[in-house]
């Protein structure tokens, strides 16, 4: 397993509504070697139960850094990422807008609202392997992520 750079293993958060986007991303993880655990959640209600560990994600883990497209049911991934940037106990956890959508008004939007990157994600899996490598080189391998507070 691929741990942080200072030793801890990640658990990983994809916030994904697309059944089909969710494999191509695991599959892509897969082929990085990014071992870490890969949670998914299929919308934005969902992702902040597991944030909050409400119901039945009472023993979820505090991801250290979570996945996040923008296009989701009940709760779109803006109003998640304000939600969780706008929480004392979550606001710390990194945050990779991984989105189809490259409307700048989108990219603005995420940036005011505290997302730490924002990709564009790649429909082809060969440019998503690669998008998924610059994620894991950057925030498995070279970053000091925050302790969890809870």
């Amino acid at each position: 397993m691929l741990t942080a750079n200072d030793g801890k293993i990640i658990d990983i958060l994809l916030v994904e509504d697309s059944p089909s986007d969710a494999l191509m991303t695991k599959e892509a993880l897969n082929h990085q070697k990014v071992l870490n655990r890969l949670h998914i959640v299929d919308d934005g209600v969902e992702a902040m139960a597991f944030l909050r560990r409400q119901g039945k994600y009472s023993e979820a883990p505090r991801p250290g850094l979570i996945l996040l497209d923008l296009n989701l049911p009940r709760k779109n991934g803006l109003e998640v990422l304000r939600d969780l940037k706008s929480d004392a106990e979550l606001k710390a956890i990194p945050v990779v807008v991984l989105t189809t959508s490259k409307a700048e008004e989108d990219v603005l939007n995420s940036y005011e609202a505290h997302a730490n990157c924002y990709i564009t994600k790649p429909v082809e899996f060969t440019k998503l392997t690669q998008a998924v490598q610059s994620i894991r080189e950057f925030w498995v391998c070279v970053v000091t992520l925050p302790p969890e507070t809870r």
